[in-house]
């Protein structure tokens, strides 16, 4: 054993002493064995303060051995691997581990935030919330911000790999303890397939952190058989290391497995972390029960430990947390942690026990006859000492009387345990509150789960061993049976305090002077905080929650909700099951970003799709920008031209000659069936019955709401055949739409609908000369008497079957040509070469942009889920005549105010200063706030036709407002001020003179 390893007992726990490991905590050279968490590795060394408090930057030391931990919290690993709030008791120990204490300045020891505990009686539970409203929030948020938060991102690249699997199984068990071994055991003997999750690097539970050979039916080595026995069969699949941290749906559990956490980095060919989503017919949660703190007088001082973590130090980890021990208890099983601390060498002053009587006699007399005095009706009310921890404490009767004062370096606290019923709150399950045991315990599922052994409340390991058989055995069976699981409750029972002596949530002051009680050490939340919150009119607990901070750290009340709401509870005169608690969240503990997005980042963060023509426009030099899942050409950049000059030149060419754009991403769905027509008469706003073979229109879709959807042309290319165009980014969800509609609201509609957008490679041509262009390619007549607006033809472009259509997006004369996407390079390239002769010019999204917003052609900055066809200018294309998706709701007051937001144009009155989407639209940016905002700018763009800059707008009153003058505000952006004048949105060519050419 190494010399500095101080408080490391010589022989004992888990650990292998064989493996040395070397490791730093805050620049300082330590030694623990493998086997420890860095929590034990610190104590066995004789670290005691190992952070700072969230508000007041008081010292803190380690409280528990679990995740559960609130104090314990520092910075893992340096540079790109720096992981902040990382909880120092479930960090297994590696050599060469550096860990850093946090939320401190300059170092640990002396942190220049504690000044806020000398001035805490001026910054109560919600003083921000008054303090900083005057003379603005903004004046104080660099501070306040700074100020927040309990670490530090890390800045650099994350270097590691994340994966994500899927699971399904018959039953899943949550939790290896007593409870879940027992069930996984059952069920799998029963020959269902099992998944076995634990965040222990071992099944065991808390088996491992118990004395064996006491005469339990179960002990570590039941718990190293057990899952020996399980992992020798083919229908059992346990995963160790892994949180189950949320529970979703239809019984899906999402999981965090930590597969390299454990090293000091991942080797090659393993990820750091894994995330599972298991679906299970069944899930079992033997989750356990978390240890509850007692509230009184400076109980977060460093050396005040949940008894049960201060048992589990010393058995599993071999460590001994204090020499001269003080035990202050609400219920027999702290009583244990007396009996350890004496055996493993320590010296026990005292059990302070709230209660009149210990319920198990036979616990009591073992510790009176270590020479360990009981005082019965006795509290602690004020822990003693100094930075470094707890010295003394300070114990009196509860009816009245003398305090007296015990030296201790060492205070083991316990309030009972409480079940860990996040998983089954997660699942829709109540939580009830047991009078009986005075905690909330798991009531009636929502979903096929169940809640067995100390999860469900039991305390006796006989009793958890008998419940997880049964409800392993009775899960297994019901796999085969389908429909709802309909399990029995479990009978609960055993220790507690009486009835007769109902629990007391908060000790009283020492004598003559008042003291800081915490009820969440974390968040530094008082008794006084939850007494001023009852107060102020905050007695709902949610509202308890979000104004004191109450378990919204990142230990989510594990070891404080319990506590704050029952003095709630008290304040309001009311019983804990009428004040309930607060909903749990996922996740259970916190869950790196990396692992939810797996390998789903840079490149493959999404599918990157391609058009037919990709490889031209890379050989072109095109300049990319994402837009959907599609990769498509921003525009063609020349030698020293910037974006705008290259889309200036693109829009040009386009409007006086030829170009040639990419248009393959626009979603292509083929309906076909003797009711497509009847069909898309009801998808669509507008009327399809009557539309001829060989023609386009174009139409609106609406939501259920009376919302607008998506738009696109339909083109009719047979008596029964019809293509459907949408955009680019609605392509797969108007698809989605279309089956759902087919399949659940009119099955007796004949007809069949399927995405054809990646058989079709397709081109628009637009500009003057675009007939003359296309002329050269196809083998049909494009003249206006042969091919009008809106006309519609098969025919073959360069030798190859193509469909042509008399469609523009540009407002120019244009045509769009698909054709078949294998052939898709080699008739743009066709297309180039026929247009050589007219300067013909390949154009970009940037240039397409321009030129539909000085059409006043809407996208989805404009069709962004809030808008309706009146609202865009399109209220003419709403039938009254015909039924249709959304029709029901477009009368709704809010839908037919005439002060709602439509669609207009903006042009700066100097007619020079650029306009961005997403600015805001005022009356007077000079008006004492609030400013109302009118609107928004939704789109903008600078028109080379035109030479100014113009902007699409959503603006309140509409074309009411056309000529007046108002002012574009951006205060996210630098804040500037432009005067606009209110226009149509039709900028260029508002007759459509060139697009019927």
């Amino acid at each position: 054993m190494s010399a500095s390893q101080v408080n490391r007992l010589a022989q004992g726990g888990r650990i292998d002493r064989s493996q040395t490991l070397r490791f730093a905590f805050d620049g300082k050279r330590f030694e623990g064995y493998g086997g420890d968490t860095l929590a034990s590795a610190l104590l066995a060394n004789g670290v005691r303060l190992v952070g700072r408090s969230f508000k007041y930057h008081r010292p803190r030391g380690i409280f528990s051995a679990g995740s559960e931990e609130p104090n314990a919290l520092v910075e893992l690993r340096t540079g790109a691997r720096r992981e902040p709030n990382t909880r120092a008791t479930v960090i297994e120990l590696f050599d060469g581990l550096e860990a850093t204490s946090q939320h401190r300045w300059p170092s640990l020891g002396f942190d220049v935030g504690a000044v806020n505990s000398l001035i805490g009686r001026f910054i109560p539970a919600g003083f921000y919330y008054k303090t900083f409203m005057w003379p603005s929030w903004h004046l104080f948020e660099g501070a306040i911000r700074r100020a927040a938060g309990l670490g530090r991102a890390a800045t650099e690249e994350d270097p590691d790999r994340y994966e994500r699997r899927s699971a399904h199984c018959d039953v899943l068990v949550v939790g290896a303890g007593a409870a879940g071994l027992s069930a996984a055991k059952a069920a799998a003997e029963a020959g269902a397939e099992v998944i076995l999750v634990d965040e222990m690097p071992e099944p065991g539970g808390r088996l491992l952190r118990e004395r064996g050979g006491t005469g339990e039916p179960a002990d570590a080595a039941w718990a190293a058989r057990t899952s020996a026995e399980l992992a020798a069969l083919d229908n059992v699949r346990i995963l160790t290391r892994t949180t189950a941290f949320g529970y979703y749906d239809h019984n899906l559990v999402a999981c965090v497995e930590r597969v390299a956490d454990h090293m000091p980095e991942p080797p090659p060919h393993l990820p750091r972390q894994r995330l599972w989503r298991i679906r299970a017919k069944r899930v079992i949660l033997a989750t356990g029960a978390i240890e509850q703190p007692l509230v009184f007088g400076n109980n977060d001082r460093p050396g005040v430990m949940l008894a049960g973590a201060v048992r589990a130090y010393v058995n599993q980890y071999g460590v001994l947390p204090g020499r001269r021990a003080v035990l202050f208890v609400n219920n027999d099983d702290a009583y244990r942690t007396a009996l350890d601390l004496v055996d493993a060498g320590a010296t026990v002053e005292a059990v302070i026990d709230v209660r009149e009587a210990v319920l198990d006699r036979r616990l009591a007399d073992q510790v009176r006859d270590r020479g360990i005095r009981i005082l019965h009706r006795h509290a602690v009310v004020d822990a003693r000492g100094g930075r470094l921890g707890v010295e003394a404490v300070e114990a009196m009767p509860l009816g009245g009387g003398t305090a007296s004062r015990i030296d201790c370096d060492l205070l083991c606290v316990s309030g009972g345990w409480a079940p860990a019923v996040h998983l089954h709150s997660q699942s829709g399950g109540k939580i009830v509150w047991s009078d009986d045991l005075e905690c909330f315990l798991p009531g009636e599922a929502k979903q096929d789960t169940a809640s067995v052994g100390a999860a469900a409340g039991l305390t006796s390991l006989e009793a958890c061993l008998a419940d997880g058989q049964a409800c392993g055995a009775d899960a297994a069976a019901s796999c085969n049976t389908g429909g709802r699981w309909h399990r029995p409750a479990p009978i609960v029972g055993g220790q507690g305090v009486p009835r007769a002596q109902p629990r007391l949530w908060e000790m009283p002051d020492p004598p003559n002077r008042h003291v800081k009680k915490f009820v969440d050490i974390q968040d530094d939340v008082t008794a006084d905080d939850v007494r001023l919150a009852h107060r102020e009119g905050y007695r709902s607990v949610e509202h308890l929650k979000r104004y004191t901070t109450l378990g919204m750290g990142t230990d989510q009340g594990k070891t404080s909700n319990l506590n704050g709401h029952a003095l709630m509870a008290a304040l309001r005169n009311e019983p804990i099951s009428q004040v309930g608690t607060t909903t749990f969240r996922p996740p259970y503990t916190p869950v790196t970003l990396g692992v939810l997005g797996g390998r789903a980042v840079r490149d493959h963060l999404q599918p990157l799709r391609r058009t037919p023509m990709d490889s031209w426009h890379a050989d072109a030099g095109a300049t990319w920008v994402n837009a959907g899942l599609w990769r498509r050409p921003r525009y063609y950049g020349r030698q020293g031209e910037t974006m705008r000059d290259a889309c200036n030149r693109e829009v040009i060419a386009t409007r006086d000659r030829v170009g040639l754009c990419d248009v393959s991403t626009l979603g292509k769905i083929d309906i076909q069936g003797p009711d497509a027509a009847e069909f898309l008469n009801r998808v669509y706003t507008n009327g399809w019955k009557t539309l001829p073979v060989g023609r386009a229109r174009y139409g609106l879709m609406l939501r259920e709401d009376g919302i607008v959807k998506d738009d696109g042309t339909t083109s009719r290319l047979g008596e029964n055949h019809y293509v459907m165009t949408t955009t680019t980014a609605n392509a797969a969800e108007v698809l989605a739409w279309l089956e759902f509609h087919l399949q659940a609201v009119w099955p007796e509609l004949r007809v069949k609908v399927t995405s054809v957008t990646d058989q079709w490679a397709a081109m628009a041509i637009a500009g003057p000369r675009s007939r003359d262009v296309l002329a050269k390619v196809v083998d049909v007549d494009v003249s206006n008497e042969a091919l009008p607006f809106m006309g519609v033809t098969e025919c073959r472009a360069a030798g190859v079957p193509a469909r042509l259509f008399r469609i523009s997006f540009s407002g120019e004369l244009a045509y769009e040509l698909n054709v078949p996407s294998d052939y898709g390079r080699h008739v743009w390239e066709a297309c180039l070469e026929a247009g050589a002769a007219f300067e013909i010019v390949p154009y970009g999204l940037e240039a397409l942009d321009t030129m539909r917003i000085e059409k006043g052609h809407v996208t989805g900055a404009e069709l962004d889920g809030r808008t309706t066809a009146e609202d865009l200018g399109l209220g003419r294309m709403v039938s009254g005549k015909k039924p249709f998706i959304g029709k029901g709701l477009l009368d709704r007051e809010g839908l037919v105010d005439p002060n709602r937001k439509r669609l207009v144009g903006l042009i700066p009155v100097d007619r020079k200063t650029p306009l961005r989407g997403g600015a805001q639209i005022v009356a007077d940016p000079d008006a004492p706030p609030p400013v109302p905002m009118l609107g928004h700018v939704t789109s903008a763009a600078y028109s080379p036709k035109l030479g100014h800059p113009i902007a699409l707008a959503l603006l309140s009153g509409g074309a009411e407002r056309e000529g007046q003058t108002l002012h574009v505000v951006d205060p996210v952006r630098g804040g500037t001020k432009v005067a606009v004048t209110v226009t149509s949105p039709v900028f260029f060519d508002p007759e459509g003179k060139r697009l019927h050419a």
